[in-house]
């Protein structure tokens, strides 16, 4: 007799045929996209709320321990694809390799998709490593710069300008001259001010773009002819000379050679820039959000040594013109002000010795007030602040320490960045350390809000991994196309501006877009 159709088992294979997890590569596979346009879109005038929902259940292949405060931006979750970084053999792919190597490749699980994405990720991060030994200088060069400025002193070298280069909230800078590999170079020499010195700490610093880099160090007596402004008797001139004719020996100071030459602070950027912030507030505010993003990324480099910035204010910033300009600055060069420097931090303490360098008393009366924060909350606070201060708003420290009963001051809409600068201050001012946004969360912030997403990518599809994972592999794309078409055309060389933009999406992943578009759009 013919047996009755067995109806369970088809169910049974019909719910086995769903997609299992692993075949869902498309939606987790992101290899850590690193895209991005080097030309800025434009975000809101105003920032909405946020369009759409959380997923409300959570896929298997998402992740399933929960983010911490300091996980929850930066750290991408456990990946397995085939595709989700590139292999050794993608890194080494180039258009000149073997058709049959290519082969091999085409066949494995990853496929054309993976192939592809792992060759932009590849690209990308040459680019970036290039860009960086631009902007900084080889290893190389600088540990043999190193070595020849050992044992040197005063008089091996040579004072270019008596006046400093630039005056500091801690050091005096002075222009100096020394020979190497028979061409003639610059450094800057770091004379600290009293009761100001972080010279063992810098000196075990790793290389950072924004953090001040060290040749060497010596001790000695500061030359006759140095101008020290602020210090009375000090190259007098005119009848006063006479009185000061056997003038005091100079003191025994310790002094630092630095590799970059500051030109000022950041205190005379803003001090200098009210016209420009008036007659061109758009630039002026992106320029400000690309210095907060240097900032914020030395700052947590910092951290992950177990060190910080001391005494965080605009006058201890240092601010170092790059050796070329950026190719989003083209054609702004009539404008005075709008050429991006490099910003460096200057002054370092170890956290646990939990005493800062010529720490003044409106930082000792900021942390009380906040119930003595740790280092790394006090430099969230003083972020906050220093968007401000950028943006010419005055706030002094009791409007902060009074926010617990009112509102911050408002930040005028004068460009495209304004709401969003503005409501990264509330997250970084925010009364509650539960609420308030760590430095690592700040600076997906910024960047985010310099190269996207933008809120009108949420206009027509609900905010979703899906969309935010393909959003940064077409971005990808085209910042790989637009440096091909500037290398083959008469495009400017690449600059910090396309560094930092490599930067992001070299880290960024489709979990972290999430997470900050709801923050900063909330």
């Amino acid at each position: 007799d013919p047996q009755p159709p067995p109806l369970p088992k088809k169910q049974l294979q019909r719910a086995e045929s769903l997609p299992e997890p692993g075949s869902s590569h498309r939606y987790h596979g992101d290899p850590e996209p690193r895209a991005g346009s080097i030309f800025y879109s434009t975000p809101p005038a105003q920032l909405r709320h946020g369009e759409g929902a959380p997923p409300r259940d959570r896929p298997s292949w998402a992740p399933r321990k929960p983010l911490t405060k300091s996980q929850s931006l930066g750290e991408p979750p456990a990946q397995s694809s085939p595709q989700e970084a590139p292999s050794a053999s993608l890194k080494e792919l180039t258009f000149g390799t073997a058709d049959g190597e290519l082969g091999q490749l085409l066949e494995s699980p990853a496929g054309v998709y993976g192939v592809v994405l792992g060759c932009q990720e590849a690209s990308l991060a040459r680019l970036s490593a290039l860009m960086q030994e631009e902007l900084v200088g080889p290893e190389l060069r600088q540990q043999l710069l190193q070595a020849e400025l050992a044992g040197k002193g005063w008089a091996e070298l040579r004072v270019l300008d008596p006046q400093p280069c630039c005056q500091s909230g801690d050091a005096w800078y002075f222009r100096v001259g020394f020979t190497f590999q028979h061409s003639q170079l610059q450094c800057a020499a770091k004379v600290p001010k009293p009761c100001c010195s972080s010279l063992g700490v810098q000196s075990s610093l790793g290389t950072h773009c924004s953090i001040q880099r060290l040749l060497g160090r010596f001790t000695g007596r500061l030359p006759q002819e140095l101008v020290l402004p602020g210090i009375p008797g000090k190259h007098t001139q005119g009848p006063d000379r006479e009185e000061s004719a056997c003038p005091a020996p100079q003191p025994v100071l310790q002094v630092l050679l630095c590799a970059e030459v500051p030109q000022q602070t950041l205190a005379d950027f803003v001090k200098g820039s009210h016209a420009l912030h008036r007659t061109s507030p758009g630039h002026y505010e992106r320029l400000g959000c690309l210095l907060l993003l240097q900032l914020c990324l030395g700052l947590e480099h910092l951290q992950g040594q177990n060190l910080a910035q001391g005494d965080l204010c605009p006058e201890n910033l240092l601010l170092v013109p790059c050796p070329c300009p950026s190719q989003g600055q083209q054609g702004q060069q009539e404008l005075p002000g709008l050429s991006l420097p490099r910003l460096l931090i200057s002054s370092f303490f170890k956290v646990q010795e939990k005493q800062r360098p010529c720490s003044s008393s409106q930082e000792q009366d900021w942390r009380q007030a906040l119930a003595a924060p740790s280092p790394p909350a006090a430099a969230e606070l003083n972020v906050g602040r220093l968007i401000y201060q950028i943006l010419h708003v005055d706030i002094s420290l009791e409007n902060i320490l009074g926010f617990r009963s009112k509102r911050l001051p408002d930040i005028p809409s004068l460009s495209i960045y304004s709401a969003g600068l503005q409501r990264l201050a509330t997250l970084l001012l925010h009364r509650d350390a539960q609420h308030r946004v760590t430095i690592r969360q700040a600076r997906a912030i910024l960047q985010v809000l310099l190269w996207g997403p933008r809120q009108q990518l949420f206009a027509r599809s609900r905010r979703s991994l899906t969309l935010l994972q393909g959003w940064l592999q077409v971005k990808r794309a085209l910042l790989l196309l637009r440096f091909a078409e500037n290398s083959a055309g008469a495009g400017a060389r690449p600059g910090l501006e396309e560094w930092l933009c490599c930067q992001y999406f070299q880290g960024v992943t489709e979990h972290t877009l999430y997470q900050v578009t709801q923050l900063l759009y909330a």
